[in-house]
């Protein structure tokens, strides 16, 4: 595997993830059983997820030079 092979692969291990924190979250908030404290870790951590997903596919997609 080459770099970006596995740049790939972890790029569709982090959305896995921001996906699985982004139904957590909803299902916390529909239930009303989630504290604020909870949900606001899990937001912090949905959204560190999804600047490193930006800056992976920055590094996958090529510089178009117009």
């Amino acid at each position: 595997m080459n770099h970006d092979d596995v740049l790939r692969v972890k790029l569709g291990v982090l959305r896995r993830e921001h996906r699985d924190l982004d139904e957590a979250i909803h299902a916390l908030e529909t239930s009303g059983r989630g504290d604020q404290l909870t949900l606001r870790r899990l937001k912090k951590q949905k959204l560190g997820l999804k600047d490193q997903i930006a800056r992976i596919e920055d590094v996958l997609t090529p510089d178009i030079i117009a």
